[in-house]
């Protein structure tokens, strides 16, 4: 499966929707080795879908934080509970825009 472009730009991810999709669940993936992303729903929690403990969420969050090249404030954490949420939540701040 290839990999999608993360070149920088200007100090900034270029990633699209769907490349935010893949990066969000490679990462699922690494920190729970046996989560499969083909039965994740982008509009259920993905903690009770994957079954991830508090510490694995932190992890999930960090690192997603260290890929997209964001600050993610811990206020935010609540606003990051399905696949979609994520995905809106990096494009709003890639875009400059308040977090929903």
């Amino acid at each position: 499966m290839p990999q999608p472009d993360i070149a920088s730009e200007r100090g900034r991810l270029n990633v699209h929707d769907e490349d935010i999709r893949r990066i969000v669940l490679n990462t699922m993936e690494t920190i729970l080795p046996g989560a499969s992303s083909v039965h994740i729903r982008g509009n259920k929690s993905l903690r009770a879908q994957v079954d991830l403990d508090s510490m694995d969420w932190l992890n999930v969050i960090t690192i997603l934080g260290e890929r997209f090249e964001l600050r993610i404030p811990e206020r935010d954490y609540g606003k990051l509970l399905t696949l979609d949420d994520i995905v809106a939540y990096v494009c709003d701040m890639r875009a400059g825009r308040p977090a929903r």
